[in-house]
């Protein structure tokens, strides 16, 4: 068995999906949970913590990216995962596309935030760009969920 082979046994929630599907799928599910956890610790004047945290899950959060395309490219890409979808190609095309822009554009907002927190916090910014990065992680949460259930669940 090559040593990559293990990405594409079944998954572990009992769909068509492949095991590294099912793996990012979960972490995707719970992204939104972590980053609100690494948020109430700003909330508690944890700053810290708080940027610790966030760096923590931003940094993951592109390590579980590069294996997720990784894992699509080797799998041979989205054709080839929706192949057994009873799904309109076209439609899950589409959702994939609007997945794809939230969460770019969700990553760059959420690395300025990161990277620039210091000049945002003295211009009393930095809540404002948080809120909006909390809620592209939520909505690149969901999208990312749905495509998964458009290819391999329906």
């Amino acid at each position: 068995m090559d040593s990559l082979d293990y990405m594409f046994t079944p998954g572990f929630f009992d769909t068509r999906a492949p095991f590294f599907m099912d793996f990012v799928t979960l972490i995707v599910a719970f992204l939104p949970l972590l980053v609100a956890v690494a948020i109430s610790f700003a909330h508690k004047k944890h700053y810290k913590i708080h940027s610790f945290a966030q760096k923590f899950i931003f940094i993951f959060s592109v390590i579980v990216l590069s294996y997720f395309e990784f894992g699509v490219r080797l799998g041979g890409g989205f054709e080839n995962f929706m192949k057994e979808s009873s799904i309109s190609y076209d439609y899950a095309f589409i959702v994939l596309i609007i997945h794809i822009i939230i969460s770019i554009i969700t990553l760059i907002i959420w690395a300025i935030a990161i990277f620039n927190s210091k000049k945002q916090v003295q211009l009393g910014k930095h809540r404002k760009i948080g809120l909006i990065t909390f809620i592209g992680v939520v909505l690149t949460s969901l999208s990312g969920i749905w495509v998964y259930f458009l290819m391999f669940v329906y």
